[in-house]
């Protein structure tokens, strides 16, 4: 970057040969220089002690052809392999040469490493051999954010674009535009979409990230950050590989060689809201770690909720990509204990994203490698949680499948080449779950259609559900089909979790073929009775996968929804039995109520020996009501109602095993 170093005369007013200092022109202030000192500083970078930092001459810089058919400027800098920081939209200072051959290939100077300093982050060397050195975070600091612009104005914006590709300083500020890259071969035509048409580009403009009067770091957030690594001290660092070991590998959100290179030489650049959280989401695998201590746990509780205070203070002040990972990373902590907050906190990030273009598929964009594979894993995860979520809140999912375009993860977007066979066999069971996910989303679509026509074929509905899934089976690589097929292969990292998930969709099926049958069928019938033992064998699976789980998979990864999978399977066998038996003595003896008590103890034996949290919600919804069932005073006494039972002043209720849904957790 050029900078000013000898100014002789007084810079003259608003003059186009001698710019602003950057800071300057942020504060909107008259750059001028100390008289009588010979120092690069202007004043006003003087008096606020900040860095006085000169954008590049008109000169040098030179202006760009007017030309209508092609926009000059992209979104980010063009390089294909050579990982880069993330600039300010407002004010760009780095500029990596870059040649776009007639080909449509991409060819980048051989400068050697340069230096750069941005006023949004660390001195970073720029090494294009460096595969490692991925796309920094965003920070708090930052003063703009890049927002996506609808495709009702786009074409509008793109004559614009167009124009002010002629004027750099002018067009640097206003818009950025993605254009779809050509090809990686001569000749090779432009990707098509899903429509048939060849993708346009995408354009972003820049917006204020804050709120006018707020300063970047408040001193409320960054206190309770502070308190939350003071806690942990000296072992955040563990914490950190602890959650690439533990949690990362089995849900990819962020690149484990970068960011632990930007902690350990600039935290101060990472949002202190990642950071509460990715500590606070980390706790819950303190005790099964061998590296921290045993006879000392903080208080998670506490620290969760100075997190997720920290996470809100942000989210209003300076909200970017960083913070919809916090989130992404608080809806996924465990023990869950509000289910408004996260179904909030969801609904804001899933916003926040589409404002941002992560719903776009950047594959072929002129952005470097690491920026295309952290767009796309924070959509995956979004789109996992939100369908998960959906499921086991009883609401509508957030995200529509017409709405995005971002493909479906592959080993290429998920390992390295020095990856592990760990790390590979733990990306194709994400996979597995990203795509399954898919599957499930055709699910809720039925579940939550309140307009379903009277007229509709049931039996081709039925015929869909099934057919969705078995194409997912076949799908899957013969390891992944084995994990939730036959239950093998759980010690790869996420396969229980996996496996939990495929049998709570079975599940799904299975009862919405049962409601089917039941509107078809006004007298019961063999078709219906077979449908209630589909239903149970399914049930029965769940109980079957819970008993059989180890110590090694109790500390594994799993998403926090799953225990909701126990409550659903054991709110069906309970009615199952409810329906079949009409004594109580006979409900005693009913198999779905030994597979409930079943479930039970194994729940019991994993929280007591393992500290397992995720049957906490079935132990405290149902351990009293199995127990009452089978300890009938009469065995010709007339079984009760099951919605009496349920509603019963004994069961604890729905406020009772969420002490606080405004916990903000």
């Amino acid at each position: 970057m050029s900078t000013v170093t000898d100014q002789p005369t007084p810079r003259p007013y608003r003059s186009h040969l001698r710019p602003a200092c950057l800071q300057c022109r942020r504060r909107k202030s008259r750059c001028q220089q100390q008289e009588g000192i010979t120092s690069s500083t202007c004043q006003m970078c003087h008096v606020y002690g900040t860095d006085c930092e000169f954008p590049p001459s008109p000169r040098s810089a030179g202006r760009a052809p007017l030309n209508p058919g092609k926009v000059q400027k992209s979104y980010r800098t063009p390089q294909s392999n050579t990982p880069c920081r993330r600039e300010p939209l407002a004010s760009a200072k780095v500029h990596v040469s870059v040649r776009q051959s007639q080909g449509g290939g991409i060819g980048q100077s051989c400068s050697p490493p340069t230096s750069t300093t941005s006023s949004s982050g660390p001195k970073v060397v720029l090494d294009p051999h460096n595969t490692h050195l991925m796309l920094a975070l965003d920070s708090p600091e930052d003063e703009d954010n890049s927002h996506i612009i609808g495709p009702a104005v786009t074409n509008d914006t793109q004559v614009l674009a167009d124009y002010l590709s002629s004027e750099p300083s002018i067009h640097e500020r206003m818009i950025r535009v993605v254009k779809p890259r050509p090809g990686a071969q001569v000749g090779q035509m432009p990707r098509p979409t899903m429509a048939g048409g060849l993708r346009k580009p995408v354009i972003f403009t820049a917006v204020r990230k804050r709120p006018y009067g707020l300063s970047p770091r408040q001193t409320a957030p960054l206190q309770k950050y502070q308190i939350v690594e003071k806690m942990l001290e000296p072992w955040t660092s563990k914490l950190i590989d602890l959650y690439f070991q533990k949690v990362n590998i089995c849900f990819p959100l962020l690149d484990e060689v970068s960011f632990k290179h930007q902690f350990n030489t600039a935290r101060d650049r990472i949002s202190p809201a990642l950071l509460s959280v990715l500590y606070a989401h980390s706790m819950i695998f303190w005790k099964t770690s061998p590296e921290l201590p045993s006879q000392y746990c903080p208080d998670s509780r506490f620290i969760w909720n100075q997190a997720t205070e920290t996470l809100f203070s942000e989210l209003h002040i300076s909200p970017g990509i960083s913070t919809i990972i916090a989130i992404i990373l608080n809806v996924g902590g465990r023990p869950t204990t509000s289910m408004i907050m996260n179904e909030i906190q969801l609904g804001a990030a899933v916003s926040l994203a589409q404002s941002l273009g992560l719903n776009r598929d950047p594959v072929d964009w002129n952005i470097s490698m690491p920026e295309k594979c952290l767009r796309m894993k924070i959509w995956w995860a979004l789109v996992v949680h939100d369908k998960w979520l959906s499921l086991a809140y009883g609401t509508p999912p957030q995200i529509k499948r017409y709405q995005y375009d971002v493909p479906d993860p592959s080993l290429e977007y998920l390992t390295g080449k020095d990856a592990s066979e760990a790390q590979i066999a733990a990306a194709s069971v994400f996979i597995g779950l990203v795509t399954l996910t898919g599957v499930l989303d055709k699910y809720l679509e039925h579940v939550y259609d309140l307009n379903q026509g009277r007229d509709q074929d049931s039996s081709q509905t039925s015929l869909d559900l099934e057919l969705s899934l078995g194409q997912w089976e076949d799908s899957l690589s013969d390891d992944v089909r084995r994990i939730i097929t036959r239950g093998n292969n759980l010690h790869i990292p996420g396969a229980a979790n996996l496996r939990l998930a495929y049998l709570s969709t079975v599940l799904l099926r299975r009862r919405i073929e049962l409601d089917i049958e039941k509107q078809e069928d006004a007298v019961p019938g063999d078709a219906l009775t077979n449908r209630y033992i589909q239903v149970r064998r399914a049930a029965e699976e769940i109980v079957l996968l819970v008993q059989e789980l180890e110590e090694i998979h109790l500390s594994d990864f799993w998403l926090p929804v799953s225990a909701f999978a126990f409550t659903s399977a054991m709110t069906f066998l309970l009615r199952c039995a409810l329906e079949t038996e009409n004594t109580a003595g006979g409900l005693a003896q009913s198999a779905s109520l030994k597979l409930a008590k079943n479930l039970i103890d194994s729940l019991q034996s994993h929280q007591q020996n393992s500290g397992w949290d995720l049957g906490d919600l079935c132990l405290a919804q149902y351990g009293e009501v199995v127990e009452r069932l089978q300890t009938a005073d009469s065995p010709s006494a007339t079984v009760p109602e099951f919605q009496q039972l349920m509603m019963s002043s004994d069961v604890p209720m729905i406020d009772e095993l969420f002490p606080n849904l405004w916990d903000m957790f």
